[in-house]
């Protein structure tokens, strides 16, 4: 298949999609609002690379990021009503590789 035969709306999707790390975070985020700390923990990203992927999924409105006037500030990310429509898409992704991703060949960055 060309290139001009691909839907722009798909391909759009994908570049979003697609960018390392993007996927986790929405996974990550599927079970709620979070702090920073919290997702670049959980998934092992820096914080530079965190902050940069959540202000591009905030822009696409995918995450919402919410300010808590605390002292300290209070800074907490959830995904919208179009990043949790993604959830089912997440749901088989992970259905998937249970079945067809082999775990011998993975290494862990320690």
């Amino acid at each position: 298949m060309n290139k001009s035969q691909i839907c722009p709306r798909f391909e759009e999707a994908m570049s979003i999609l697609s960018k390392r790390w993007t996927g986790l975070i929405i996974y990550q985020l599927l079970s709620g609002q979070q702090r920073f700390c919290t997702i670049e923990s959980s998934i092992g990203i820096s914080g530079r690379l965190l902050s940069e992927r959540l202000k591009e999924l905030e822009s696409h409105g995918i995450v919402k990021r919410e300010i808590f006037p605390e002292t300290p500030v209070r800074i907490e990310y959830s995904l919208t009503e179009k990043g949790l429509s993604l959830e089912p898409l997440m749901k088989e992704i992970e259905k998937w590789s249970q079945t067809w991703i082999n775990t011998d060949h993975i290494v862990k960055d320690e």
